[in-house]
C-alpha cells in the first residue's frame, strides 16, 4: 500500500476506528497523491516569476482561449472558464455550498461537519462513497423503492449486494419499522451501508418530521452494536410539496447520533438549481465528535477517487454555480421554479386519484421531487410502457413489473389530464387483448 494511503487510514483510525473499520479495501488504498497537481498548487501560492507546471496553455497572464467559444461568455473571465478546478473542487464554491446547507438545515448548527467536496454530478459522487466504502459482497440496505443506477453503481461496479425493504407502511409512510428489522438482522459488529433517497426516486415520497425523528433514532439504536455508514441521497431536496413533509435533510439530525453512525450527505446543484447539464454535485461528511484531522483525511481519500476518474469537475460549472448562490435573486428564482413543479404536483394529485381510475391502478403516496408511481392492476408495467409508446407517443418508466413511474416534472400543467387518460385507457386495451 502506498505509504500515503497508510498515512490517511492511520489518522482514520486514530480518529475513529469505526470509520477506518467501514472503509472498502479499495478506500484504504485510495489517496491523493502529491503529484503535478499539488505541486502545481503550491506553484501558484510562490512561483510569482515564472510557472511551468501545469499543463495548460497561456500568454503569462491568462489562459489562451479561442475567440468562437468565448464570445458566448459575456462577463466570465477565462480565468474562471477555461483552467482545470482542484480535484476538489473550488474552495469558495464548498464553503458557499456548506452555507448553503446550514441555511436549508437548521438542525446541523454546531455540529461538526467535513467541508463539502465537489464531484461531477451526484450520480458520480455515490460512485465515490462505493469507492471509499462498498466493497465484495458488502450489503446495501435500501428501500424496495429505488433508482435502478443503484445497481451499476453498487452492484455491477463493485461487486456490494442490494438488500431492500418495504418503503412504504400500512399507513403509506415511510417504513422506519422495516428498516429497523433489516438493521438488527444484520450481525452485530458487522458492516452495514444504509442508502436513502429523500425525496424518493420513482415514488416521490419524503418523509414527514415524526417518520424523521424515528428513523434517526433507529439508525442510532443499531449503531451502538455495529458500524453503519448512512448516505443521504437528496437529488430532489427543497422540492417538497405538502406541509407535513420534512423540509430539512435526514442528514441533519442523523449526522452526530453516534461514533460508529457516519453519515454523507450527497447532493447537487443538478435539481435544485435546475442544471442538470452543469454535473456539479457534493459529498458532506458527518460524524459525533468528527474532527478535524479525520474530515480532512476522508476528503484526500475523495480527492483521489475523483483524481483517478474525472480527474476534476468543470471549472466553468462551478463558477456559474457559485455566482447564482451569490446572486440575490437566486431564492427567489429557484422558489418560482419550484412553484411550478408543486402546481403539477396537485394537478397529477386530483387527476390520478380520479374514481374512474381505480380499477387501472393505485398511486403510491408522493408529496415530493420529481415523480410518482402507479401501481398497476391486471397488466405487467413494461408491456404498457412499450404499448404506450407504440400507440400515443407517451413515455414513462416501468420500474417494476407493476410498477409505472410518471415524470410530472416534464409534463407541462395542459397534458397532465391526457397523459393519465392515455395510460388508463393502454391499462384497458392490454387486459382485453
Amino acid at each position: 500500500m502506498h505509504p500515503l494511503a497508510e498515512e490517511l487510514n492511520r489518522i482514520i483510525a486514530e480518529n475513529n476506528p469505526a470509520v477506518a473499520r467501514l472503509l472498502s479495501p479499495r478506500g484504504r488504498r485510495l489517496f491523493f497523491p502529491k503529484g503535478i497537481l499539488s505541486q502545481s498548487a503550491e506553484a501558484k501560492e510562490k512561483a510569482h516569476r515564472a510557472n511551468a507546471t501545469i499543463g495548460i496553455a497561456t500568454d503569462g497572464r491568462e489562459p489562451l482561449y479561442l475567440k468562437c467559444i468565448h464570445k458566448h461568455f459575456r462577463d466570465v473571465p477565462p480565468a474562471e472558464i477555461y483552467p482545470y478546478a482542484p480535484s476538489t473542487g473550488r474552495r469558495d464554491l464548498r464553503e458557499a455550498w456548506l452555507a448553503k446547507l446550514l441555511e436549508e438545515n437548521p438542525r446541523l448548527a454546531g455540529k461538526p461537519l467535513s467541508l463539502p467536496v465537489v464531484t461531477s454530478g451526484l450520480t458520480h459522487g455515490l460512485s465515490v462513497v462505493g469507492d471509499l466504502f462498498a466493497g465484495e459482497d458488502d450489503v446495501i440496505l435500501a428501500p424496495d423503492k429505488f433508482w435502478g443506477n443503484y445497481r451499476l453503481i453498487f452492484e455491477v461496479r463493485l461487486g456490494a449486494r442490494m438488500a431492500t425493504f418495504p418503503h412504504y407502511d400500512a399507513a403509506g409512510g415511510f417504513n422506519v419499522e422495516a428498516l429497523g428489522n433489516a438493521l438488527r438482522a444484520r450481525p452485530a459488529d458487522s458492516k452495514t451501508i444504509v442508502l436513502l433517497n429523500f425525496p424518493n426516486n420513482p415514488t416521490g415520497y419524503a418523509p414527514t418530521h415524526e417518520e424523521v425523528e424515528r428513523l434517526t433514532a433507529t439508525l442510532v439504536a443499531a449503531a451502538a452494536e455495529r458500524d453503519i455508514l448512512a448516505v443521504f441521497d437528496d437529488a430532489y431536496f427543497g422540492l417538497f410539496y405538502e406541509k407535513e413533509c420534512c423540509t430539512e435533510s435526514a442528514f441533519a439530525p442523523a449526522c452526530d447520533g453516534a461514533r460508529r453512525l457516519l453519515c454523507v450527505k450527497a447532493d447537487a446543484a443538478t435539481k435544485e438549481e435546475f442544471v442538470w447539464g452543469f454535473r456539479c454535485g457534493f459529498l458532506t461528511f458527518g460524524l459525533r465528535d468528527g474532527t478535524k484531522a479525520l474530515y480532512e483525511a476522508l476528503e484526500k481519500k475523495v480527492a483521489g477517487a475523483v483524481r483517478g476518474s474525472v480527474s476534476n469537475v468543470a471549472l466553468i460549472a462551478q463558477t456559474l454555480i457559485l455566482r447564482a448562490l451569490k446572486d440575490p435573486a437566486f431564492r427567489g428564482e429557484q422558489q418560482a421554479a419550484r412553484a411550478v413543479l408543486a402546481r403539477r404536483a396537485q394537478r397529477v394529485r386530483e387527476v390520478a386519484r380520479r374514481p374512474a381510475y381505480r380499477d387501472a391502478w393505485d398511486v403510491y403516496p408522493f408529496n415530493a421531487g420529481y415523480f410518482m408511481c402507479l401501481r398497476l392492476k391486471g397488466v405487467d408495467a413494461e408491456a404498457l410502457r412499450i404499448h404506450l409508446l407504440d400507440r400515443y407517443q407517451v413515455g414513462t418508466i416501468a420500474t417494476s413489473a407493476e410498477d409505472l413511474r410518471v415524470a410530472f416534472s416534464s409534463v407541462p400543467m395542459e397534458q397532465i389530464e391526457e397523459v393519465f387518460e392515455v395510460i388508463a385507457k393502454g391499462v384497458r386495451e392490454l387486459r382485453k387483448a
